[in-house]
């Protein structure tokens, strides 16, 4: 598949912006990567359509909608190695989903590392979809995450079900990470070609993230837990993404439960695709999220 002249441009503004180079480093500067941030949006659309802050336990939610009177809700747990986040892309992707679809968005600012670990940063995610079944019904939630966004979705959801908790309709998850110890040799590989990520600073994060170093324990690691009765799941993979390797062990584990599950493959991809600015193949991914919604 020929890509875009605009995967070529963000190719190259990625390299500029030192992504790559911030993430070969341990420890990695999670200051540093803080510094993209934003924890609350500017411009028109968001001063007109947010509708509400509100905390849950120790996260920021920021409601935004522009129906509010709307009984349909998306999750919104954004990416950042657990570390950062939210970013503008995430605010970005948020403004069009908004504006295309009928759904209120609950974006999650939840609690980063190292000042937290997982289990605290879990607590707060249980607590969001707790809160929300107070209001909504869960036919009415889904969920959208990307990277370790995708991780804490995944991780609830496999908690939901052994809780015997009702899950939501439907759960979007973009590259996600589904193994924090890196330990498929297959990432070695791909680290090379990887225009975002690298194992070294990766690796960092989840150790700052982890319990007691447990990389492998299914609280960080979903690759690990069971995918038995999980909801409509859609997955977006990147194929140049040193996450790519544990995301096809996990289409498999998906696959075997016998899931209703769509995959979508992101051929020369990098991480997050769908929410990257400008690239022709991001705005057709993240239409495809849109369309998945509206269904």
């Amino acid at each position: 598949m020929k890509q875009s002249l605009t995967y070529y441009i963000t190719l190259l503004v990625l390299k500029l912006k030192g992504l790559k180079q911030d993430f070969s480093k341990d420890p990695i500067d999670f200051k540093k990567i803080r510094k993209e941030d934003v924890r609350y949006p500017k411009g028109k659309f968001f001063k007109q359509n947010k509708i509400r802050n509100f905390k849950v336990l120790d996260s920021l939610i920021t409601e935004i909608g522009l129906n509010q009177n709307s009984d349909k809700l998306l999750i919104f747990v954004h990416g950042g190695a657990f570390i950062s986040g939210p970013a503008q892309h995430h605010w970005d992707s948020t403004k069009k989903i908004a504006r295309q679809t009928n759904y209120k968005i609950w974006m999650c600012d939840y609690p980063k590392s190292p000042e937290n670990k997982i289990a605290k940063i879990s607590e707060n995610i249980d607590s969001i979809y707790n809160v929300a079944l107070e209001h909504f019904h869960p036919n009415n939630i889904s969920f959208i995450g990307d990277s370790v966004g995708g991780t804490l979705i995944a991780c609830l959801t496999q908690r939901l079900i052994i809780k015997d908790i009702k899950l939501p309709k439907k759960i979007i998850l973009v590259t996600p990470v589904m193994d924090a110890s890196m330990s498929n040799p297959e990432i070695e590989k791909i680290d090379n070609i990887d225009p975002i990520l690298s194992k070294i600073g990766v690796l960092s994060a989840k150790k700052m993230c982890a319990e007691n170093n447990d990389l492998k324990n299914v609280i960080i690691s979903p690759l690990f837990g069971n995918f038995n009765k999980f909801p409509h799941t859609i997955l977006f993979l990147a194929e140049n993404d040193i996450c790519y390797p544990d995301q096809k062990l996990a289409v498999k584990k998906f696959i075997n439960a016998k899931i209703n599950i769509e995959i979508i493959e992101g051929k020369n991809m990098p991480h997050i695709w769908p929410f990257l600015p400008v690239m022709k193949e991001a705005k057709t991914s993240l239409n495809e999220i849109i369309r998945t919604l509206n269904n």
